[in-house]
């Protein structure tokens, strides 16, 4: 693996050649993409091709998906100068979580956990770390209305049947969070010659 090359021209999607291929056989993802993670220009040129469809919208925080969805919304939240919020399998947090059940690609029945203090809408002006709030008149004097819930970025390293994505997107809404968009990879079969080209664009904005 060459760490250092980079093509003369960055055609986009350039970096999902740099993908492994399974060797292991049918227990394993066919695709690892974690030697992509390794190349430093590929890493920045995935992350900015994921954030393109975001350009302008408002992103309070993003939260990936354990546990490789991680890896992918770390960068995106460093990359966009944001907070990131793990979502984790349940057991691990120590903290007060919310907790939501789904089916995995594989069937199997799992939970997910998210911590319930990092998500507050509503906070008094001046509590938000984000310094969002609004005013309402009411005719006699002005006071301080809840703002709307924090715009959360969702990122994933792959998405298949999209029950982990469902998920984690009932347990921000629950603790008054909007999803501002979805990001992740679409897993496809070792057969379809267009897999990589689909690899990286499947999820979009939404409101």
């Amino acid at each position: 693996m060459d760490l250092c090359h980079v093509p003369a021209t960055r055609e986009k999607g350039w970096y999902l050649a740099l993908m492994a291929p399974n060797v292991k056989g049918p227990n394993y993802a066919w695709l690892d993409p974690s030697r992509l993670y390794c190349h430093p220009q590929g890493l920045q040129d995935c992350v900015a091709d994921l954030l393109q469809p975001f350009q302008g919208d408002s992103i309070d925080m993003v939260a990936g998906i354990d546990a490789m969805g991680f890896i992918l919304g770390a960068a995106a939240a460093a990359t966009l100068q944001k907070g990131f919020l793990a979502i984790r399998k349940a057991g691990h947090l120590c903290v007060q979580t919310a907790a939501q059940p789904y089916t995995d690609y594989s069937g199997r029945e799992k939970v997910m956990e998210v911590r319930t203090d990092a998500i507050l809408p509503g906070e008094p002006t001046g509590c938000s770390p984000f310094g969002r709030a609004a005013s309402v008149s009411t005719g006699h004097s002005s006071t301080a209305s809840p703002p709307p819930g924090l715009r959360i970025l969702l990122v994933d390293q792959w998405v298949e049947t999209g029950g982990t994505m469902r998920a984690a997107i009932e347990l921000v809404e629950r603790l008054g969070g909007v999803v501002a968009g979805r990001r992740g990879h679409p897993r496809v079969h070792p057969w379809d010659h267009h897999s990589h080209r689909l690899w990286w664009p499947v999820l979009s904005p939404t409101v």
